[in-house]
């Protein structure tokens, strides 16, 4: 049996594969983590831990006769579900009249999915351990300015880039922002005929993000190269056929990722 039990299901194919691109559709886009963070995998569903190094830590250390790694722990994957159900009269109508199913379910269940994931990669989960790039200790924290007037966004931006210079840190910037706070860069600086956003855009070579997950007023500059942190992704999002209960189908969306900060002054919070 495979690890998504499809085969227990009595779905034809067909039908398999539209749930499959409905998913993948409504996914990609609520996804924001993924489009900055390079990914490690995937890797399977059955690899349940993974090494995270500390970059300028990590080094072999011998003990009595013993070598072991300092700056290395392993960290359980966890995974992220949304469950749905498909009514047992829907399908029946939608076979024998032809017309198209309603996928609704699949897509707000992927949704769902997909803001986890984004929560576990900028908030962590303090009950579990996990660090998120907000959450993450030794960050450089900056007291934001009123990013509604003046330069004050452009100025913080650049403050924090200039901090990456200092301490050596190079490579590709991405800035993501909470909803609010992108709106408040929807704005024309005088005497430059360009938005705040635009000009914010072009400090992090146009990777300007918001996501819903962040404060009202927080958002957060990383130096994203795959040697600062990545996306560990076991089994990436796919759907599995769980039961049949009361006549009715029910399915989970599923993957199991975690965020890796390999180096924690890659990130700058500005809250």
């Amino acid at each position: 049996m495979s690890y998504l039990s499809r085969e227990s299901s009595p779905l034809p194919e067909e039908l398999w594969e539209k749930i499959d691109a409905t998913v993948v559709a409504s996914a990609r886009k609520m996804l924001t983590g993924r489009r900055f963070l390079s990914v490690f995998g995937p890797l399977g569903a059955g690899v349940a831990d993974v090494a995270l190094d500390d970059i300028d830590a990590v080094e072999e250390a011998e003990t009595d006769g013993l070598i072991t790694t300092r700056g290395r722990k392993f960290v359980e994957i966890p995974m992220v579900y949304a469950d749905f159900t498909l009514l047992a009269r829907d399908l029946e109508r939608a076979e024998a009249s032809a017309l198209p199913l309603d996928l609704s379910r699949a897509a707000k269940a992927a949704q769902e999915c997909a803001i986890k994931e984004d929560k576990l990669i900028f908030l962590g989960n303090e009950k579990l351990g996990y660090e998120g790039l907000l959450t993450v200790s030794g960050a450089n924290r900056i007291k934001k300015k009123d990013w509604s007037t003046g330069e004050n966004a452009f100025e913080d931006i650049a403050a924090g880039i200039a901090y990456f210079a200092e301490k050596g840190i190079y490579g590709d910037y991405a800035l993501v922002v909470s909803p609010r706070l992108f709106m408040q860069l929807q704005r024309l600086q005088p005497g430059t005929g360009l938005l705040e956003a635009d000009r914010i855009s072009r400090l992090v070579g146009g990777r300007l993000y918001q996501s819903q997950v962040l404060g009202a007023d927080q958002a957060v500059l990383v130096a994203s190269d795959e040697k600062n942190m990545d996306l560990v992704i076991g089994q990436d999002m796919a759907t599995a056929y769980l039961e049949q209960k009361d006549l009715n189908h029910s399915f989970r969306v599923l993957e199991t990722v975690l965020p890796r900060i390999k180096q924690k002054q890659a990130v700058v919070v500005f809250a």
